[in-house]
């Protein structure tokens, strides 16, 4: 079993970044990849970035390299720096991890609104 709690989310302006945090607690040794997606009202889950136990990250093209994920193994925690917010960046944002089982978290609201 693998437990995920998802934290850092929260209302900013356009043009505005955040930073999400996911700690991971369980199964550890057994998560190949960490992943961030997200969910806005009316539309399907959708992958944000993903990275491996290797390092190797993936991003959604839609994102024009504004976030940036990374995982600081040291403290089993999975971060999501998101930058230059844009309203359609509005949803509720999960972690996963997968073993290849996937857990998810209860999920982040972020907000982008003036």
């Amino acid at each position: 079993q693998v437990q995920l709690v998802e934290s850092g989310g929260g209302l900013v302006q356009p043009g505005g970044s955040l930073r999400l945090s996911c700690a991971v607690s369980g199964s550890i040794v057994r998560i190949y990849t960490w992943g961030w997606y997200r969910q806005a009202p009316g539309n399907q889950r959708e992958l944000v970035a993903t990275v491996t136990r290797g390092g190797s990250t993936n991003y959604a093209d839609s994102l024009e390299g504004r976030f940036t994920i990374s995982r600081d193994a040291a403290k089993n925690t999975v971060y999501l720096q998101m930058n230059n917010l844009k309203p359609e960046d509005t949803a509720v944002y999960y972690c996963n991890a997968r073993t290849p089982k996937d857990y998810w978290g209860q999920g982040t609201q972020v907000t982008v609104s003036s």
